[in-house]
């Protein structure tokens, strides 16, 4: 009995001795942020940002280009200027991607709708062409209605091109005759 309670008391010793080792993981030199500190040339804790550093409480611009997005607002403007290459590039990837349920001209006839699948609206109604441009680009990323996210499939460089070739479609859809060129005016046909 007298030898049990001495093993007994023995093991709550090492329970007692293995529970306080390794207090400086507990205790460990430390700075107060705008304190003083030795261990720098200037005295102060606080270490300057590096270049090009962005603050953690601002806008996460990667996923602004990805989404249109800046919080719930889509953005109005493009993030950079578009181009006769940038179109052709929309143009190309708009004919890729979304001609099966757009159509060539964006009144939402393309050959999936004649199929049975539900009729995307047209671009040229006064409510998409009121539209900020990065709704389209968010619209792609993010689905809308029956249309399936595109951000697996159409970059994000892709989907600010796009947007900018509906911007184009909308805009031929509405010209007025007088922006036409001269030479141009007599390819085309009135309807009655």
């Amino acid at each position: 009995m007298k030898s049990s309670t001495c093993c007994i008391a023995v093991c709550a010793l090492l329970v007692m001795m293995l529970t306080g080792c390794r207090r400086e993981m507990f205790v460990q030199p430390r700075s107060n942020p705008l304190g003083e500190n030795n261990n720098y040339s200037d005295g102060a804790a606080s270490r300057p940002l590096p270049p090009h550093a962005v603050p953690n409480d601002q806008t996460n611009l990667e996923e602004v280009f990805d989404t249109g997005l800046i919080g719930t607002n889509p953005i109005a403007e493009f993030p950079y200027p578009i181009t006769r290459t940038v179109l052709e590039r929309g143009k190309q990837r708009f004919e890729i991607a979304c001609i099966p349920c757009h159509g060539r001209t964006g009144e939402g006839d393309g050959i999936v709708v004649q199929r049975g699948f539900p009729a995307p609206p047209s671009y040229g109604i006064p409510r998409l062409r009121e539209m900020p441009v990065g709704h389209f680009v968010n619209v792609m990323a993010r689905g809308y209605g029956v249309m399936f996210p595109q951000a697996e499939r159409v970059t994000p460089d892709d989907r600010w091109a796009i947007a900018a070739y509906i911007r184009a479609l909308q805009l031929s859809q509405a010209a007025p005759l007088a922006v036409v060129p001269e030479a141009d005016k007599s390819q085309l046909t009135s309807t009655p």
